[in-house]
């Protein structure tokens, strides 16, 4: 089942940190390894297509899923 969310990147400093998403939705969203490095900002408006993801993990932030598809969010 794939998802489209709206959100920000945000970085969230737990253990060692990662980079998550905010959504507009007020979800949050942990990625299943790394964004890619352009992605990699505080703030940064993105929309993308993820889909659920079950997977343990230490940060018990948010759902994790998987980054299917990622774009810069041109807002008007």
């Amino acid at each position: 089942m794939h998802m489209q969310i709206k959100g920000t990147i945000t970085y969230v400093n737990l253990v060692d940190g990662f980079w998550g998403i905010q959504g507009d939705d007020g979800m949050q969203y942990q990625p299943v390894g790394a964004l890619p490095a352009n992605f990699q900002q505080e703030g940064l408006r993105i929309q993308a297509q993820v889909s659920p993801h079950q997977d343990f993990s230490i940060f018990m932030w948010g759902q994790s899923v998987k980054v299917k598809k990622i774009e810069l969010l041109q807002e008007k």
